[in-house]
């Protein structure tokens, strides 16, 4: 390689952005663009990547940025290694923030998202996102809801779509339903202010709680999600194992049921069980509501405080109330009878909205009951600890001891012996049995609102819940000017939306439900719409689920991990039941990247977040408070608008360019780990990038060299380079395919970036070797950084050179490892060693040809006259005149 003057390309890295995006617009060499031609390269085998599709609010942020980044790095770079990827993206359109917004505006759901969609896709254009905008979807379209509907029918046909009263939110001056998400921490309306009120009203829900068993049992099965993950929706779905117990009721009033059925994990204290406590929606408390105006009160006044203090009401609340002529009688003992109160902590929905008191053995019942009998009443108590006997303590909370005298026949045994064999008295005595309970409640899904999937319901006085046929899908959304915001549920204010004729028997006066779906509904299912998202016919269809199905990575926030991911499960696991699809768990590769963080500026005095007009940095980097010239304090944050610490990333872009953006943000963190933004640091990847620009435009000045040479007539710094390049190769597949350490994946690049500007003008290197390792670089960073890619080929190869990203990525080449030293001795003095293969000395004119060629070798012999070579094992020698 002759020595030439390292030529500086006059090209700026924000420029590069435009340009590019404009010709990939223009020609064929966009896949995204072009996927008939795309299409049309024989694939090696399929890969599905997806992100999570965003709410459309018409900003990206920097975790946007982020997450988009990781996926369309790893998307391109599956592309180059010839797979059949899928990389879709669409919008998670519907919800109550949209209707807001219109509200606020006096403008429609549909005209505010829609132009919100089309900032987000000129801002994800500017980013460089590479998406499969064929398969776009949007899930506030009828071409899309009209699916959604459909597996709402599915799951209504299969008994999973049911109706019951449940308690809702209810404003008292909007009279209107209220989302959780609509009521402030205070349990105030985030509308008319005023405090909420729980109610009971007929609601739509999904038996989730029908798959409990099986989405437990297969997070087993997601070895490639993370454990955090794992372990929150485990603990979500809450599978414990007790016993069923049935309580009989001794009273005389007319009540609906004459016995109490109670789960307990912890059936061995059933001589401790002092009291039972009911829910608010317990059958028998609602009975006795009606005529007991105390109770009722009771219960009004504790769901207004509940609602206020909202869940740590539940830790912290001990008062109950007594029913009143009404005793529980234990199952072991009918002498054992126990008084019944009506309890805040006891929720309806888990168990059988019943549980037993046990004073004795648990902390919350040991305050609840001193609280309603009085400081002095007695406790029961029937497990000791193992060593000792009589202890004193209450309540004794161990799981582990030894039962006491107080334990009647249970005396003397050990929990979980004891828990065994009363589980086995209960069966025998018919009083109750083993039974494996679950926390998870069934998926409420109703919306009073309108802008949301109408549930295509029609309700009919003659037939009850009837399903809108195939043929009449989507039930259409009706047009507004605008929306009120209030007065029920939206959709029941408009009679041509409401009124019509049953499907079943015809009558004229049926009336078509008014609730909308939860919009997780439209999330839980969309991934499986993306593999056939122009299919008119059905959801998908059954040939192209076997082929793409399932998701080999999906990346989002862990924000996400319980009620996103949990829904989706139970979609899959459904949709397998009904055989639409093979496997019950859709995501093979869970990635939940980090959260952005910012650097904030707090008032030390206050606590108060600084905006940054309100302080400045000094010489030490210290931030000096304007007003009191206090040194504020400095932290890291989650950005956002109220803590003055985000960064827009639009603006990151137009003053770096897209590729410095997108290398930095991966460069600053590992995948999973919190991020600490600092824009100041991204010079460093802004230079490594210049380098690379430098050396295409270094080499584009130098003869190009077509002749191959051979792995074994590498000299030894040819070995060495080529040794070093395969070694970066192998470790930068590793981090996209196995560790996904992309970071580190850029730290390979610059040092990549480094081996070729330090070998640049090296004479050792042959031309053809170093050219072929600077080519494959710029494949290997085109999945991070396009624009520079492809720049630095259009000035290594002129204009109409193929596109980069078009290119198949680089294979990897063994190492050569196998070389011996040998020591070179002339006239009886060794000189020299020369690294060569071991058969070099098989060969008498390879050998002398292969020294006589090396550097040293023309340094000690070159114009000498060699009289005789001898070749032996280790050594050759030389005598020269």
């Amino acid at each position: 390689m002759s020595k030439s003057q390292v030529v500086k390309p006059v090209v700026d890295l924000v420029s590069l952005d435009a340009k590019w995006i404009s010709k990939w617009k223009q020609s064929t060499n966009n896949r995204s663009l072009n996927p008939k031609k795309y299409a049309s390269i024989p694939k090696t085998k399929k890969i599905y990547s997806l992100s999570m599709f965003p709410y459309p609010s018409g900003i990206l942020h920097m975790g946007h940025l982020r997450v988009y980044t990781i996926a369309d790095s790893l998307a391109r770079y599956y592309h180059l290694k010839n797979y059949d990827v899928i990389h879709p993206m669409g919008w998670d359109a519907f919800g109550l923030p949209a209707e807001n917004a219109a509200i606020e505006r006096n403008t429609t759901p549909n005209e505010w998202t829609s132009s919100n969609i089309s900032k987000m896709k000129q801002q994800m254009e500017l980013m460089l996102a590479d998406f499969d905008w064929e398969r776009e979807l949007t899930t506030c379209e009828p071409e899309y809801y009209k699916w959604t509907q459909k597996l709402f029918l599915l799951l209504f046909e299969n008994g999973l779509a049911y109706r019951k009263k449940a308690e809702i939110n209810w404003d008292p001056i909007d009279n209107t339903v209220l989302a959780n998400e609509q009521v402030d921490s205070n349990g105030r309306s985030w509308r008319s202010g005023a405090i909420v009120e729980k109610r009971l009203l007929e609601q739509w829900f999904l038996g989730i709680t029908k798959f409990a068993n099986d989405l437990n049992k297969d997070l087993d099965l997601l070895n490639d999600w993370p454990s955090k993950v794992t372990t929150m929706q485990r603990n979500w779905i809450g599978e414990s194992h007790g016993a069923e117990l049935k309580f009989n009721i001794e009273t005389n009033l007319n009540l609906p049921l004459n016995s109490i059925d109670v789960f307990t994990t912890r059936s061995e204290t059933i001589y401790s069980v002092q009291y039972l406590a009911l829910a608010f929606d317990h059958p028998i408390v609602q009975q006795l509501s009606k005529s007991d105006h105390n109770l009722q009160k009771f219960m009004d006044n504790h769901r207004q405080q509940q609602q206020q203090q909202q869940q740590q009401y539940d830790e912290v609340s001990k008062e109950g109330y007594r029913l009143s002529n009404l005793w529980a009688i234990n199952p072991l003992d009918s002498d054992i009878k126990v008084p019944i109160f009506v309890a805040p902590y006891v929720i309806g929905s888990y168990g059988h909205g019943a549980v037993m008191g046990c004073p004795g053995h648990d902390t919350r019942d040991y305050e609840f009951w001193l609280n309603n009998m009085g400081s002095e009443a007695k406790v029961i108590k029937t497990v000791d600890p193992i060593g000792e006997v009589d202890s004193a303590e209450l309540p004794f909370t161990d799981k582990i001891g030894i039962m006491n005298e107080n334990a009647g026949s249970l005396k003397g045994l050990q929990t979980d012996e004891a828990r065994e064999k009363v589980i086995k008295m209960l069966t025998e005595s018919g009083m109750g049995s083993h039974k494996t309970n679950y926390k998870i409640r069934d998926w409420l899904i109703s919306r009073q609102r309108y802008w949301g999937a109408p549930i295509p319901i029609i309700h009919c006085n003659h037939c009850g819940p009837v399903a809108v046929p195939d043929e009449d899908l989507p039930v259409k959304l009706p047009k507004v000017d605008k929306l009120l915001g209030k007065g029920g549920s939206p959709l029941s204010q408009i009679p041509e939306f409401v009124n019509t004729s049953c499907p079943s028997c015809g009558d004229p006066h049926a009336k078509r439900d008014t609730d909308t779906m939860d919009t997780f509904m439209d999330s839980s299912w969309y991934m499986f719409r993306y593999i056939d998202p122009l299919n008119d016919k059905e959801m998908f269809s059954k040939e192209m689920a076997k082929k793409y199905l399932p998701i080999d990575q999906y990346i989002g926030g862990i924000e996400h991990a319980i009620l996103h991911l949990l829904y989706t499960r139970f979609i899959a696991k459904f949709l397998k039941s009904i055989g639409m699809i093979e496997d019950g768990e859709p995501i093979k590769k869970l990635i939940s990247q980090g959260m952005v963080h910012g650097k904030t500026y707090i008032d030390p005095t206050t606590g108060r977040f600084l905006k940054p007009n309100e302080f400045e940095l000094n010489s030490k980097g210290e931030a000096i408070i304007k007003e009191n010239n206090k040194i504020a304090t400095i932290s890291s944050e989650k950005m956002s608008k109220s803590k003055y610490n985000g960064a827009d990333p639009e603006e990151c872009i137009l003053k770096h360019g897209a590729d410095s953006t997108r290398a930095h943000i991966l460069f600053q963190a590992p995948i999973n780990e919190i991020l600490d933004w600092d824009e100041k640091k991204i010079v460093g990847v802004e230079r490594w990038l210049r380098k690379v620009l430098n050396i295409a435009s270094t080499l584009s000045t130098r003869p190009k060299v077509t002749t191959i040479k051979p792995l074994e007539e590498y000299n030894e710094s040819e070995i060495q380079f080529h040794n070093e390049i395969q070694n970066y190769l192998s470790s930068i597949n590793d981090s996209f395919e196995r560790t996904l350490s992309l970071n580190t994946v850029i730290s390979d690049y610059m040092k990549y970036t480094n081996k070729l500007t330090l070998e640049l003008n090296n004479n050792s290197i042959n031309d053809q070797i170093y050219r072929s390792a600077f080519e494959n670089l710029l494949i290997l960073i085109s999945p991070v950084t396009p624009t520079v890619a492809e720049e630095s080929n259009e000035i290594l190869n002129g204009v109409n050179s193929k596109s980069i990203l078009l290119s198949n990525w680089p294979e990897s080449s063994d190492l050569i490892s196998n070389l011996i030293s040998y020591n070179v001795m002339i006239n009886g003095k060794m000189r020299f060693v020369h690294k060569s293969t071991p058969d070099m000395i098989l060969n008498e004119q390879k050998c002398m040809n292969e020294i006589m060629d090396s550097e040293q070798g023309k340094k000690w012999l070159q114009d000498k006259t060699i009289n005789k070579m001898i070749m032996k094992k280790g050594a050759v020698v030389f005598i020269v005149k």
